[in-house]
């Protein structure tokens, strides 16, 4: 099984997630450097675009949280290409949940000195957000699902609330979407990958 990987805000290619799927399913995994172009999403878009390009079909791409967003947003532009999708608590909702953090006064901030410092946990170290972070996550919260997917999201899920994906499933046929008992990371989860492949991977 070859698959495209495609780790989170504050992942990293060799993961927990990536490591796990190489570890217990014995799986080909080619594991994208999200942040090479920047951390918008739409940088980050472009990012899997190049990887698809560059290394042609994969029987699985997956994306965990912003990966999985900016997974699902490479898969709006190439609609045409055959896909199946796996999506790990993906950050559908984007704009709207930072908007939630910053509240409308820090958003203004953000906008008026044209970027926002925040910790990365991954690197340990406070990076700076410009604000074309916003805009491009105005565009880009909401793409729309083309290719038969699978979503993975917990009920406790404190980063992206499970009603996003909730949203996204009951908007197409296409898309199903897997309720586990867990939180943003999916930690306890990790079993119902295989499960998800083989349910995407099974679809006409």
């Amino acid at each position: 099984m070859k698959v495209l990987w495609a780790h989170g805000l504050e992942g990293s290619p060799n993961g927990s997630k990536p490591t796990w799927i190489i570890e217990n399913l014995g799986w080909n995994v080619i594991s994208i450097d999200m942040s090479q172009r920047g951390w918008t999403i739409a940088e980050q878009t472009k990012v899997v675009l190049d990887k698809i390009s560059e290394i042609g079909d994969f029987d699985l791409i997956m994306g965990s949280s912003y990966g999985g967003l900016a997974i699902a947003n490479a898969a709006n532009e190439l609609e045409h290409k055959e896909m199946r999708i796996v999506l790990m608590a993906p950050a559908f909702g984007l704009a709207e949940n930072f908007q939630n953090i910053v509240g409308e006064e820090g958003l203004n901030e953000w906008e008026n000195r044209g970027f926002r410092p925040y910790f990365h946990h991954g690197l340990n170290k406070e990076i700076k957000l410009n604000w074309d972070f916003m805009i491009s996550a105005q565009k880009m919260s909401w793409p729309e699902i083309k290719h038969p997917t699978v979503i993975i999201h917990g009920l406790s899920d404190e980063i992206v609330p499970i009603e996003s994906s909730r949203k996204v499933a009951e908007s197409s046929s296409i898309v199903e979407l897997i309720e586990v008992e867990d939180g943003h990371r999916l930690g306890n989860s990790l079993h119902f990958i295989p499960i998800a492949a083989e349910t995407v991977l099974s679809r006409k």
